[in-house]
């Protein structure tokens, strides 16, 4: 997984509450395996339409079709659990997700697969987007050590994250390779229970 420390991009304001992973990722595209599709994938059926790209649609026009970030409403990410609806953010370019709450399946998921969810007050988000529309471009940037985000505008914005997540994006470990650090005591353990219940190894 690739680490996140820092990142500073274009972000782009998403109004609508209750984005949920079928919107995000739509149903029949579930089985497409992982890789640079996603990227098209992403919103689909609100990007598309029988014509082509609609260019009313946010994400398809610039300088949002380059967003690294999103700031979005309520409950980003309600719900089923598909994991699809996470790499497309990703393949798309999406780092990071600002939302007042999400939900709680797709955060999980995000934080296994690089991608930072930055829970802020609903107000704060609501200011945010406000800033985004008046000023499209404007670049956030983030920085996960000191846990703030910077608005174009120059303030700071803390927010809260377990140390676990933290830890773990900040170094680029999944569940495999977070496990992995752990090797030297599972072997050992191993090994003392080889010597002292041989028997079950027979």
């Amino acid at each position: 997984m690739q680490p996140f420390t820092t990142l500073a991009g274009v972000a782009a304001p998403i109004d609508e509450a209750n984005v949920d992973t079928n919107q995000l990722c739509p149903t029949r595209f579930n089985k497409v395996p992982r890789g640079p599709k996603y990227a098209e994938i992403l919103f689909y059926d609100q990007r598309n339409d029988t014509d082509g790209k609609r260019t009313d649609f946010l994400l398809n026009r610039p300088p949002y079709d380059q967003s690294q970030l999103i700031v979005g409403d309520s409950n980003f990410g309600c719900g089923s659990s598909r994991e699809t609806a996470v790499y497309a953010l990703y393949e798309f370019g999406i780092r990071c997700v600002i939302a007042p709450s999400f939900g709680d399946i797709f955060d999980a998921n995000c934080a296994k697969n690089g991608l930072l969810t930055v829970a802020l007050p609903i107000a704060t988000c609501a200011s945010l987007r406000a800033m985004l529309h008046a000023s499209p471009g404007m670049t956030f940037a983030i920085d996960l050590e000191a846990q703030t985000v910077t608005d174009g505008q120059g303030d700071v914005h803390r927010f809260d994250i377990s140390p676990i997540r933290k830890r773990c994006l900040l170094n680029g470990y999944d569940d495999i390779s977070r496990t992995q650090e752990y090797r030297p005591a599972i072997e050992a353990f191993e090994a003392r229970h080889r010597t002292t219940h041989p028997w079950m190894f027979r």
